[in-house]
């Protein structure tokens, strides 16, 4: 694949504060609880697809664990900065090896938000990737792969009678 020159590290993405991270937001009749419960259910939602394996807690305000799919095409290692019950979710990306980009360590340093609120009745979580934006190698397979497993597989769980 030929790189264009406005290629930009996700590394550096605080320098260039781009605005176009990669955001869905899905909404939902259940409560920003049961949202919240899902989204930490990390190992059921994030898997499906590759034969990812998850490593790690995935709970607790500095929990850590790693994701690994594609037979070791993508290994991430995440930690938990930020945990407010029924509202809001960080992961930072410590650390990452994405053998199909370029630049392998393209996710360390990004940021997963998962943002929970309220409003007329429905529950909104908006799923941010901030530092994924169209200038960055990996935003058209992970953009896509983001969806999928948000979709498909996250929203099914929420929707779920039995968390």
């Amino acid at each position: 694949m030929i790189l264009s020159a406005t290629f930009v590290s996700m590394r550096n993405y605080n320098e260039m504060k781009s605005t176009n991270d990669f955001t869905i937001t899905l909404v939902s009749d259940e409560s920003p609880r049961t949202v919240f419960n899902a989204i930490r259910n990390v190992r059921q939602w994030w898997s499906g697809y590759y034969s990812e394996k998850l490593e790690g807690d995935t709970d607790n305000l500095n929990d850590e664990f790693t994701f690994l799919a594609g037979g070791g095409e993508h290994f991430s290692r995440q930690r938990l900065t930020e945990v407010v019950p029924d509202k809001k979710i960080v992961w930072l990306v410590t650390e990452s090896k994405l053998n199909f980009l370029e630049q392998k360590d393209e996710w360390t340093g990004t940021r997963v938000i998962f943002d929970i609120s309220q409003s007329n009745g429905k529950t909104y979580l908006t799923f941010t990737h901030q530092g994924l934006h169209p200038e960055v190698e990996c935003y058209e397979a992970c953009a896509p792969a983001w969806t999928q497993y948000l979709q498909n597989r996250l929203r099914p769980m929420i929707h779920a009678t039995t968390l």
